[in-house]
């Protein structure tokens, strides 16, 4: 059977080439004798895999020497609580930005732990925008600035990175890490679930500056507290082994590709080509101000609601997968990371235009 283009929110597609490597490596790793889920994280073969990952993480997103980089498990859902368990550090609460069923969780999570201030919501217009800088009510004392760059549901991304009056900035990239570059500078902490642009899922990248780790909340887990992950390597307990050296295949072909403004040029591409489209047409349509559209998700609806099944079962059928909309706002998504090839974007629209023909 063919490989499909996997329209995926995430899990999503990987790169074929990573795929292919992977599986010529299953049986044996490099002489070692065993495959990379077999071997001991602490043995000199599964060391090196991870430092080279971190070092070439590193240089794609050139990230400063004072931040710490952690492979963690949990997901993005599990920084949810470890952000405000360890960077409250005494402060009452801290500032978020509600743009999104992903930036409600997140405050949902942190209200365990302290006050939230929303210092900007657009839940009232659906989440169909994001909201401007000068429509953010930051506080005096927050302890950080909490904010979802891109909302893979609603498919809204910022145009822009808040400033925050000197509060440390956190960032859930978790839908956008590694699809073009980011200054890793003018953030606190950066996480990311794996399974959209990095790797598979079972694995979570954090980038967070050194000065905001080492004084949790009093009773926080110890494996949760990102000093111990730090002052360990990411090693305090047996990582996901075989998710982070599939993580390292895809910054090589990240940077075999020609690195992150590269990976940006397609990324844009791809996603102007299929918003033209859209908008070219009376029978698609996207609810989502022009000026804050998710270069990964784009959501779109048909005209006509009763055709939907009928556009998922042509899809399908032409090798066009997991293209339904989220149950909570309908229609389609097309997640367009950046394993999905130029070409997979251009089997999409063709089909589009098509069934419009047919149907609208």
């Amino acid at each position: 059977m063919a490989r499909v283009y996997n329209f995926s929110a995430g899990p999503a597609m990987l790169p074929e080439s990573v795929l292919s490597q992977a599986r010529d490596e299953m049986l044996e790793w490099q002489g070692s004798g065993m495959c990379v889920a077999e071997m001991s994280h602490r043995g000199k073969e599964f060391m090196s895999i991870a430092a080279q990952a971190e070092a070439d993480l590193r240089e794609l997103l050139a990230i400063p020497a004072n931040y710490k980089v952690l492979f963690l498990q949990g997901g993005a859902s599990s920084q949810f609580a470890m952000i405000p368990m360890n960077l409250l550090r005494g402060a009452e609460g801290a500032d978020y930005l509600n743009t999104g069923s992903w930036s409600k969780k997140a405050i949902a999570e942190a209200r365990h732990y302290g006050s939230v201030n929303v210092a900007a919501s657009t839940e009232a217009v659906k989440f169909t925008r994001a909201p401007a800088q000068d429509e953010l009510k930051l506080s005096a004392d927050a302890a950080y600035v909490h904010y979802t760059p891109n909302e893979t549901i609603e498919g809204v991304e910022f145009p822009y990175v808040p400033e925050t009056n000197g509060k440390p900035l956190v960032a859930d990239m978790s839908s956008t890490l590694l699809s073009r570059p980011v200054d890793v500078s003018r953030f606190g902490l950066i996480y990311a679930g794996a399974q959209k642009n990095i790797g598979p899922a079972g694995l979570t990248i954090v980038i967070v500056r050194e000065d905001l780790i080492g004084q949790p909340v009093q009773g926080t887990p110890t494996m949760f507290d990102y000093k111990i992950h730090a002052d360990n390597e990411s090693m305090y307990n047996t990582p996901p082994t075989y998710a982070w050296y599939l993580a390292g295949l895809v910054f090589k072909w990240l940077k075999d590709m020609g690195g992150l403004e590269a990976m940006a040029a397609v990324n844009a591409r791809k996603a102007k080509r299929l918003y033209d489209v859209i908008d070219a047409s009376g029978f698609y349509a996207n609810p989502v101000d022009p000026i804050a559209r998710s270069w990964m998700n784009v959501p779109f609806t048909l005209a006509n609601a009763d055709l939907d099944d009928l556009f998922l079962k042509e899809a399908k059928a032409v090798g066009l997968t997991t293209l339904k909309g989220h149950r909570s706002v309908g229609g389609m998504r097309a997640s367009i990371y950046n394993a999905m090839p130029e070409a997979g974007v251009e089997a999409l629209v063709s089909f589009m235009q098509e069934f419009e023909r047919k149907n609208g």
